[in-house]
């Protein structure tokens, strides 16, 4: 589509093409304009979803759950470019990142369908110890009894719903997901894809709305069983409080460091962190959003790593041959550039950027940040740099654990003891060496401690097994 482009999507509830008469705008943060308007449901419109998704029954096989996701996945690699133009529409990110988001999108689909095939269940024996029996106990899983209600952010509004549906879809769930206001589209249109690829559409609801109006019910509603929830701290502690005995997964965000030892490769620690920073103009739960540098090597990494800042280019997001795109929109990047400022008050030195205009924020380098500054101490979801100093590797840690969150981490070290202690001693649920805090399959399990969510892993495995039940029986033989 064109980014200039106006349209109605209605919601998709159950396959059926919903309006409302009542309509939330969805806007582009580079031009302003307005991309398309959505339905605003009301209360009646999610209980109406929720208990059409309760009432019906998944009787799919294993190969026909298999089918359907490599269907969508073949079918969202087909029309790449029409949803990476839809992504950087509608949320700002730049072409380079929106294609990418596509791909990734394909290969959660993949890997749930591949996982469908698995045979999830357990043997154990029973003549284990002196009263045991001849008997033997088998697992299986099984879909929940009840709804997924699914709730997902702005920065990823694509592959965000692919973990969320795509593992739904592999265990026989029903879903209704709420996008957020701000990015709603890209999950439109995901819906009618898996309808094409011949999901059952009771399986699959996208409801959109005002969530002051509609979130509580997402919560609370009888006919959920469990809630998975990716986005800010306040909202998911509201949510925990809220959906009381009901299923949470929640994601709930990060302060990533890259930490860079004395004896790293200081080129490659360089284009890591700003990489890792100005990726999806920075707006990902995993970015680099804190730089711990060994004080010994802290001048070189400072000069590459603006070196690498000054040839970031950034700008209209349909342009292809930028690196980046805007922030979600003119609020946030006032807010980065006001936490930025009160960095420079405090004592710290910008090097490069903080240079906004509208939704378009510049990549920022920031030097000689002290560790209890707002803009290192709580999580800046933008392509901001602030670089912290440290003496040693008992420094590192304490300066990386020092904040609420626990999500994710890059160390850039070759020597074995550092790596040991890192993956030993930092509160965190990742560590990749010589790596971004964000690399991970989408396969693999993800997620976090502390103030970055529960500890229930997401990545298509750890998500199939929150979405089951197991149960266990036996048999004299």
């Amino acid at each position: 589509m064109n980014a200039t482009d106006t349209r109605h999507e209605p919601m998709r509830i159950a396959g059926e093409r919903v309006s409302t008469g009542r309509t939330l705008d969805v806007m582009n943060p580079f031009t302003g304009g307005r991309v398309a308007t959505v339905p605003k449901a009301g209360i009646d419109d999610i209980r109406r979803a929720l208990s059409t998704a309760r009432r019906y029954k998944a009787t799919l096989t294993r190969y026909e759950r298999y089918r359907i996701c490599y269907k969508a996945a073949e079918l969202l690699r087909a029309r790449t470019e029409e949803l990476s133009d839809l992504i950087s529409a509608e949320c700002g990110i730049g072409k380079k990142d929106s294609r990418y988001e596509v791909g990734r999108a394909c290969d959660v689909f993949v890997f749930a369908g591949n996982a469908a095939l698995n045979d999830d269940g357990q043997v154990f024996s029973c003549d284990l110890t002196p009263h045991g029996k001849s008997r033997k106990v088998y697992t299986l899983r099984e879909p929940l009894r009840g709804v997924i209600s699914a709730i997902t952010p702005f920065n990823h509004p694509l592959n965000q719903v692919a973990h969320k549906v795509a593992p739904s879809v592999a265990t026989n769930n029903r879903m209704v997901l709420k996008p957020t206001e701000k990015t709603p589209l890209s999950a439109l249109v995901l819906a009618d894809v898996l309808y094409e690829a011949g999901l059952p559409p009771p399986m699959f609801s996208v409801v959109t709305g005002d969530p002051k109006e509609i979130a509580d019910e997402l919560l609370t509603n009888d006919d959920i069983e469990l809630v998975t929830f990716t986005g800010g701290v306040p909202i998911g502690k509201y949510i925990a409080a809220k959906a009381v005995y009901k299923r949470q997964v929640l994601e709930l965000g990060g302060n990533d460091p890259i930490i860079v030892m004395e004896d790293a490769d200081i080129e490659e620690a360089a284009t890591l962190a700003a990489t890792g920073s100005y990726k999806n103009s920075g707006q990902r739960c995993t970015a680099v959003k804190r730089m711990l540098v060994h004080e010994k090597v802290a001048d070189d990494f400072v000069a590459r790593l603006v070196a690498r800042t000054r040839a970031w280019t950034y700008g209209d997001p349909m342009n292809d041959k930028l690196e980046m795109g805007t922030v979600i929109d003119e609020e946030a990047a006032r807010g980065f550039e006001a936490k930025v400022n009160a960095a420079v008050a405090g004592g710290a030195q910008l090097l490069v950027g903080n240079e906004r205009r509208g939704a378009v924020y510049s990549p920022t380098v920031l030097d000689h940040v002290d560790p209890a500054m707002d803009v290192v101490r709580t999580e800046t979801f933008g392509p901001v740099s602030p670089v912290i100093r440290f003496k040693d590797i008992d420094d590192a840690i304490r300066i990386s654990n020092g904040t609420a969150y626990g999500l994710s981490s890059a160390v850039c070290t070759n020597r074995l003891d550092y790596i040991t202690r890192f993956v030993a001693e930092l509160e965190v649920g990742t560590v990749n060496v010589r790596e971004v805090p964000g690399y991970r399959l989408e396969l693999t399990p993800f997620g976090g401690i502390k103030d970055s969510g529960l500890g229930y892993k997401e990545g298509v495995q750890e998500a199939m097994k929150s979405f089951t039940n197991i149960k266990t029986y036996s048999l004299p033989w």
